[in-house]
């Protein structure tokens, strides 16, 4: 039986651990589309942004700014740009000129980078559920119930 961590930096370090260990299997899952995990969290940050501004019948959804990317993934804005050129260059988004302020650009994922996110979206979500099988359903309610506390 394992002793249950009182002090928070064993359960940060368990925490911890146990990212790195999903995580690991999230790189090798990007691995045969020749993903990086920049890449993943960029294409997926356009998607969210998509599906959350996108009307019932807007299949593209709204561009954002390379600044606005920069800033949600907490990263340089020259960053941003080595990220979106690699991704561009796979025809996974594209970049157009701002309407409303020259200086800006807009990104959007294409129809192949939407597709390639709903194919990648599915494994993850596969994987995750395998990864957590080992938990009983209630440990994972248990730990649903936590996770969801922390993020507030």
């Amino acid at each position: 039986m394992h002793s249950q961590p009182s002090d928070p930096a064993d359960l940060g370090d368990l925490f911890h651990a146990a990212f790195r260990g999903l995580r690991r299997t999230w790189a090798e899952q990007l691995s045969p589309w020749e993903l990086t995990p920049h890449q993943w969290r960029a294409l997926m940050t356009l998607m969210r942004r998509q599906d959350a501004t996108a009307g019932i019948d807007a299949p593209a959804g709204n561009p954002m700014r390379l600044k606005d990317l920069a800033e949600r993934l907490r990263i340089a804005p020259r960053s941003a740009t080595e990220v979106v050129d690699q991704l561009e260059l796979k025809g996974l988004v594209c970049r157009t000129a701002d309407p409303t302020d020259r200086r800006a650009t807009l990104l959007a994922a294409t129809a192949t980078g939407q597709e390639l996110f709903a194919k990648i979206s599915a494994e993850r979500r596969g994987k995750s559920s395998e990864y957590f099988a080992r938990l009983s359903a209630g440990d994972r309610a248990e730990l649903a119930r936590i996770l969801e506390q922390l993020g507030d």
